[in-house]
């Protein structure tokens, strides 16, 4: 069949399309471009990805596979991309750019371009692995836990998974690396992507101040009970969870407990103030069967991509909403990340973490 891979110059995207060109599909390489640029004060990092030199990769890879080969604009949609994302650090949320930018950019542009041209499925080299069984779709986690990304397109619409692809999902990284060493592919040792797209530099305050520069003023840091401890340069600067960078010293440690980049409030507390016994996932996307209101699940929830998954018991409660008992209690979780649930290696349903005034006072109805 025709398929399209989305191409990022990277080795598990080549040798995703290498092993679809070896199963004999009408393979189409496709490289989108975001348009964003580094500025002169910014030093790129060397572990960034999307730009011109990855581009080249790419298209390199793609003429050596004998594929067709295009570059498609999407520069529009990610700037907003980048505007969500500085907005959610603006209201002192933590963003998950990766995992919208999956559900809402690249799946959406690449099923467009597959329907101009008559493909039946994208793939990608994503480490995660589909299963189809009619109309019912499994997302699981890929063979290499250490390199999974099911995480990452667990918000995903089942409809697009059902005609995905990740051919390198059920593979270790070195037998990645080696297939693509094999096959002559330049790319074989290439260093991984890890940095978001669009900060460059690795710091994601460089962006902030670029974008929101009224956020960046001075104010005090302070406790919940109101006492100063100290002074900071701007409360987007800072996230729940931090303990490096405050600047307090003294009888510490201390943690970031609750930030307000509006009124530039950093509030810090001891460790024992950080762990929560629950959360609340908003806007679920559910990859199995929905469940009703008051049935649960017990599983493994993900709040991190690099996160290794903390025991919990979900349940839907007020209007489709996922309430998360993290068992034992113990989870640091920030307003705007992505929660997701597995049961054993399969991804059940994903949301987006709600700030914590959202419950009553029992916790147990949303307000």
């Amino acid at each position: 069949m025709r398929v399209i891979v989305a191409m990022s110059g990277g080795v598990d995207s080549s040798v995703a399309a290498l092993l679809l060109k070896e199963a004999g599909h009408d393979v189409l390489g496709v490289f989108l471009r975001n348009g964003v640029a580094a500025p002169a004060s910014e030093t790129a990092s060397p572990k960034g990805c999307c730009s011109v030199f990855d581009a080249c990769d790419a298209e390199e890879v793609a003429g050596m596979l004998g594929i067709a080969f295009y570059s498609l604009d999407h520069s529009r949609g990610f700037e907003s991309i980048i505007d969500r994302f500085v907005d959610a650090y603006a209201r002192g949320e933590t963003p998950n750019p990766c995992v919208q930018c999956n559900r809402d950019l690249k799946f959406g542009e690449l099923f467009r371009f597959a329907k101009a041209m008559g493909a039946e499925a994208v793939a990608t080299g994503h480490y995660a692995q589909v299963e189809q069984d009619g109309e019912s779709v499994a997302l699981r986690r890929g063979r290499d836990r250490a390199k999974d990304q099911s995480y990452v397109l667990a918000t995903v619409r089942a409809e697009a998974l059902r005609r995905s692809l990740f051919p390198v999902g059920g593979l270790p990284k070195e037998q990645v690396r080696e297939l693509a060493r094999r096959a002559g592919l330049p790319v074989y040792a290439k260093h991984e992507s890890q940095e978001i797209c669009f900060v460059p530099s690795g710091d994601y305050r460089d962006l902030m101040k670029r974008k929101r520069p009224d956020l960046f003023r001075e104010g005090v840091i302070e406790t919940k009970e109101g006492e100063v401890l100290g002074r900071h340069s701007g409360a987007a600067g800072f996230t729940v969870g931090q303990r490096r960078g405050l600047g307090l010293g003294g009888a510490g440690p201390y943690f970031v407990v609750e930030t307000d980049p509006t009124a530039n409030r950093v509030v810090v507390g001891r460790r024992e103030d950080l762990p929560q016994q629950r959360a609340l996932l908003r806007e679920v996307n559910w990859l199995v069967e929905p469940l009703e209101p008051g049935q649960e699940i017990v599983g493994e929830v993900q709040i991190r991509a690099h996160h290794s998954g903390h025991g919990a018991r979900a349940r839907v409660v007020h209007d489709g909403q996922l309430e998360l008992d993290f068992d034992p209690p113990g989870e640091t979780v920030s307003p705007g990340q992505i929660g997701v649930v597995y049961h054993r290696d399969r991804v059940v349903a994903a949301g987006r973490i709600a700030r914590l005034e959202v419950f009553s006072d029992s916790l147990k109805n949303p307000v």
